[in-house]
């Protein structure tokens, strides 16, 4: 019985257990710790292995979910591995929780039971009323290690579903958003057989998310993800928005990184900052 989110510890107690001493970095994080606190009473420390990123932006969506996003309602949602194999037969390396060699039929199939427990777990979440319930809810579902790692999946195959959008959009001459060039301008991503190659297929693995695939994940879920980034705290870049010109009616999730690459999370909102 692991939870993989820990019980929430007053945010400036956190700090001072974290950030002792004199060093510049520790006065910097200390400092950032102290404007977070202005906003958040509480944080909540996320288990950090390489799906760090993806476990605090899923916790705090499904923490605060009312209903579910209108893309997951479409009937295609769950045909999605199907349609996407059809079409791409690269797709059949797409490497499934460190188990290797299927046949293209059952990996298919997988990543289908994922998406599917991920809207049956979302539209069970937002459908409870009461904080405390639906918090209790949240909990139990990040204790399920099966469970948990099989939401990861779905979340990262519906990474590359985006991404492969995108870069149709742009070869056909759409609008595309500016993280969407940056994600195909790097050696390594240059189309999406690639990102799923030398990027998707490692995260949870060997690695974790790098800047422009938290675009990625923030366009894929329809979420504007807000990230605290203590280390750049007094520059611009201190609190970054995943993307940075979110539609209005996406909801905000926030996070807290102290080097962009391990995620926490703050939670309770201190009242007289509350819109």
């Amino acid at each position: 019985y692991k939870l993989s989110v820990a019980p929430e510890m007053d945010i400036m107690e956190y700090c001072r257990k974290e950030w002792r001493g004199d060093t510049p970095v520790a006065k910097r994080m200390r400092k950032g710790y102290e404007a977070v606190a202005q906003k958040f009473a509480s944080i909540r420390r996320v288990r950090g292995d390489n799906y760090c990123a993806l476990r605090a932006t899923l916790f705090q969506a499904l923490s605060q979910a009312t209903q579910l996003p209108s893309w997951m309602e479409s009937e295609d949602f769950t045909m999605l591995s199907e349609n996407l194999l059809r079409k791409y037969d690269w797709i059949q390396q797409w490497q499934l929780k460190q188990k290797l060699g299927r046949r293209m039929g059952e990996i298919s199939d997988e990543i289908k039971e994922y998406l599917i427990l991920l809207r049956k777990k979302w539209k069970n979440i937002s459908e409870i009323k009461g904080s405390i319930e639906k918090q209790a809810a949240c909990d139990k579902l990040f204790t399920n290690e099966e469970e948990e790692y099989s939401l990861y999946e779905a979340l990262k195959f519906l990474m590359l579903s985006t991404a492969i959008e995108l870069y149709n959009d742009d070869k056909n001459g759409r609008r595309v958003p500016v993280f969407s060039w940056l994600l195909f301008a790097r050696d390594t991503s240059s189309n999406p057989c690639q990102l799923m190659h030398n990027h998707l297929n490692h995260i949870g693995h060997s690695g974790g998310l790098e800047q422009v695939e938290m675009f990625l994940l923030a366009y894929t879920l329809q979420y504007t993800i807000q990230v605290y980034r203590l280390y750049k705290y007094s520059t611009d870049e201190f609190i970054t928005l995943y993307p940075n010109d979110p539609e209005e009616d996406w909801p905000v999730v926030t996070l807290i990184t102290e080097d962009d690459r391990h995620y926490n999370i703050p939670v309770r909102m201190c009242q007289e900052t509350r819109l």
